[in-house]
């Protein structure tokens, strides 16, 4: 089984829907068939390198709330975060523009290490409130999961795997995915959202190939009957 999920990693959602994902994985029979591939997606393509507003602001004004209904919607995605182990502090976090970190990824992917270096990204802008686009800090963190200094080098002084960050946006946009987390398996069937575990758990066993029972029985074929 093959499950690709597109995410972002300035989407606080998806960082709870890994982490379900991951409690759903464990508890599934067939844990050992499955290969899990992260896919880019971006948010805000347009999002600049850094933003000058926290935030709360940048909330309010991307949905036309009030200051203090972005802060509240901020506090109920905290406490969802932390019934899953998570610490969210969005009152450091630093958005900005994703792009360069999701080539990161491609890069951790060809290297065995792209589900540590997922964790990493979003645990350092997340938790740590680290800008993700500055190539200082993801040359940091790629170290820190064990990728290669030289091709950690190349790649954000050139535009390594920016071909494959836009395949994977336009493979989100021909199948249909506005929103993530999404998760597909064998490009067949899809589950969109940071389900509970339980019902990632029962998506998984639905989408397991199931091996078709031949009864054996009076035939015939080239050789004969």
């Amino acid at each position: 089984m093959h499950v690709e999920i597109w995410s972002d990693i300035a989407c606080p959602w998806c960082y709870v829907g890994k982490r379900r994902f991951e409690q759903a994985l464990a508890l599934f029979e067939h844990r050992d068939e499955v290969q899990v591939t992260w896919r880019s997606f971006e948010l805000d393509p347009s999002a600049p390198p850094a933003r000058d507003s926290d935030g709360a602001a940048h909330l309010a004004a991307k949905y036309g709330m009030s200051r203090d209904e972005a802060l509240a919607m901020q506090a109920r995605m905290t406490e969802t975060a932390a019934a899953e182990g998570l610490e969210f502090r969005f009152d450091i976090a630093r958005g900005g523009n994703t792009f360069d970190a999701h080539r990161v990824l491609h890069l951790a992917a060809a290297h065995g290490a792209q589900d540590a270096m997922k964790e990493r990204i979003m645990r350092a802008y997340l938790t740590e409130g680290e800008l993700v686009s500055d190539h200082a800090v993801l040359e940091r963190l790629a170290l820190e999961v064990g990728l290669p200094a030289d091709e950690i080098s190349e790649l954000l002084a050139g535009d390594r795997y920016a071909a494959e960050v836009r395949e994977d946006e336009r493979t989100a946009a021909a199948i249909g995915i506005h929103a993530v987390p999404f998760f597909v398996v064998d490009r067949r069937i899809g589950a969109s959202g940071a389900h509970p575990p339980a019902a990632l758990l029962d998506f998984l066993r639905q989408a397991r190939p199931v091996e078709a029972a031949v009864a054996e029985g009076a035939s015939c074929g080239p050789d004969g009957c």
